[in-house]
């Protein structure tokens, strides 16, 4: 099979290598696509907690395909069956996961993307948030998560309020269901925007999406008394500042929104097939850049540069 190897900081380059065996309940599956997360990020740029040459295909983690055989002890799956998957090798052709981390996809969702792990880390946010219809929620940061985080909460009834410092973002928020888009330009203007939709009082509910400093902040300040604050964005450049007397004057319930239980990614990822089989949550306009595996410096390069119009990336293998 082609994969995809991590060579060094800003080095991608598509190498042979074996297909992988499947182990005692373990599926193959051959890979249709791979979703690019920003979360590996920090492996293309080189931070120096990692070390290189990675392995085939990490660490790309949202693939889906079409099982290709089956090691012992596996029930309840069939080859040439439509699945996606958590695994850790999915920018390669073929990969290998547990039979627990696949999740069958219906015959209504054929020919459709299905990175099942960043669609089920969004019904996972939304389940930990608690949005209630009738709540007012601001989501600060629309990328790909935000955005469907927009789209889930407006379908509960909740009133969305989008931020983002892009135009084209903040475009996509209203198409997804937001009823109010702010720019995110000057913090104290947001907050009194903010405050005048929400007769003074703050927002019952916020969800960080962005995963740097002045969102945490901005997000905190726009959380109301007793409000809830949930960080979703993904935080990864070292140590963060929080305004703990404002976090203790306002009561506030802070909920780190990520799971690392595979079986709730799982529960996620089914939850999001049934959210897309009922037309509940459609995020084709979304997928914005598609890639071959020898674009991937290119892709990696798009999703740090985040250009106008880019949402997600997906490496599609045929």
């Amino acid at each position: 099979m082609r994969a995809a190897v991590f060579a060094g900081p800003q080095q991608i380059r598509i190498s042979p290598a074996a297909v992988p065996e499947p182990g005692d309940g373990e599926v193959l599956v051959r890979l249709q696509g791979c979703g690019i997360c920003h979360s590996n990020l920090p492996v293309w740029e080189g931070r120096p907690w990692f070390n290189y040459p990675m392995e085939a295909g990490s660490p790309g983690h949202e693939g889906w395909g079409v099982i290709e055989a089956m090691g012992d002890n596996v029930n309840g799956l069939q080859t040439g069956q439509r699945v996606a998957m958590l695994s850790y090798h999915a920018y390669a052709q073929f990969d290998t996961a547990p039979a627990a981390q696949v999740v069958p996809i219906p015959a209504c969702l054929d020919g459709e993307p299905l990175p099942g792990e960043p669609l089920g880390c969004a019904m996972n946010i939304l389940r930990r948030s608690a949005v209630q219809p009738g709540e007012t929620l601001a989501i600060v940061g629309i990328g790909f998560l935000g955005a469907l985080l927009t789209s889930l909460a407006s379908h509960l009834g909740a009133h969305v309020i989008a931020i983002s410092r892009r135009q084209c973002a903040l475009e996509m928020a209203r198409r997804m269901g937001a009823e109010e888009t702010i720019p995110m330009e000057d913090h104290w203007k947001i907050i009194e925007q903010v405050k005048d939709l929400t007769n003074q009082a703050g927002c019952d509910c916020v969800v960080e999406a962005v995963g740097e400093q002045w969102p945490l902040d901005l997000a905190s300040d726009l959380t109301r008394e007793r409000g809830r604050l949930i960080i979703a964005g993904y935080h990864q450049d070292g140590l963060r500042q929080v305004n703990m007397q404002s976090w203790n004057w306002k009561g506030l319930d802070v909920i780190n929104a990520h799971e690392r239980d595979p079986q709730v990614y799982i529960q996620g990822i089914r939850d999001a097939i049934d959210a897309l089989s009922g037309r509940l949550l459609e995020p084709a306009p979304l997928y914005s850049h598609v890639f071959t595996l020898n674009e991937m410096p290119q892709a990696f390069q798009m999703l740090k540069d985040r250009p106008d119009g880019f949402f997600k990336g997906l490496v599609l293998y045929e």
